[in-house]
């Protein structure tokens, strides 16, 4: 039997931290190990427990869900962080992304949403609300980069460069692994080295910075 996703919820309201905490406590398969009522607050708890996945508010007093995402996947590249906000400005989507988000909701998701949200970031995936799908979608897209040089990132190797393409056509670590005949492991290690040499925070920053540089475009 697999150990349960061990989670940290982050909101400056009480009576959504209480929700939160009451709805994944719930679950099989799922822990609440901490609480934090601010960004500063989640920088201590994460540091003290390690979970394996946060969820995150992103307007709070102290430190705002975004800087306090960008620190925290800095510090515990292992931890994932969902997003869960009343905020679906673009900007902001894109900057919590940018952070190192795996994923962002809107509050007012339904439980089912949230749960399979916090699933798909353990499981090294990255999940947007319905609501934003389509937009997100978008944003990752945009406009059609320019022809993919073999100048660009000229620090990656031959092996990396095949598995950011698919990277950047929103492929799964699984997939990738099937797609090039590799073990899971190799992939993992061959993804971690492309964001070390991308300066990427997460799987979409290193997805924004590939479809820029003319990846993904078939």
């Amino acid at each position: 039997m697999n150990p349960p996703i061990r989670v940290v919820v982050v909101d400056d309201h009480q009576i959504v931290r209480d929700g939160l905490v009451a709805l994944l406590g719930a679950l099989d398969g799922m822990e609440v190990v901490g609480t934090a009522r601010n960004g500063v607050d989640a920088l201590h708890v994460v540091g003290e427990v390690v979970p394996d996945v946060v969820v995150m508010d992103i307007q709070m007093p102290e430190l705002d869900g975004i800087e306090a995402t960008r620190r925290i996947t800095a510090r515990e590249p292992g931890v994932r962080v969902v997003v869960l906000t009343m905020n679906e400005d673009e900007d902001t989507v894109l900057s919590a992304v940018r952070a190192g988000a795996s994923g962002y909701l809107l509050k007012g998701s339904g439980a089912d949403e949230v749960r399979n949200a916090v699933r798909a970031a353990h499981a090294g995936g990255m999940v947007f609300g319905a609501a934003l799908a389509g937009r997100v979608a978008a944003l990752f897209v945009g406009t059609p980069g320019p022809a993919k040089q073999t100048s660009a990132f000229p620090g990656l190797s031959d092996r990396e460069r095949e598995v950011l393409d698919l990277l950047a056509v929103g492929r799964t670590n699984d997939a990738i692994a099937r797609d090039l005949f590799l073990s899971n492991k190799t992939v993992r290690n061959v993804v971690s080295s492309i964001y070390a040499k991308l300066h990427a925070a997460g799987r979409a920053d290193a997805i924004i910075k590939a479809r820029e540089a003319g990846f993904g475009q078939g």
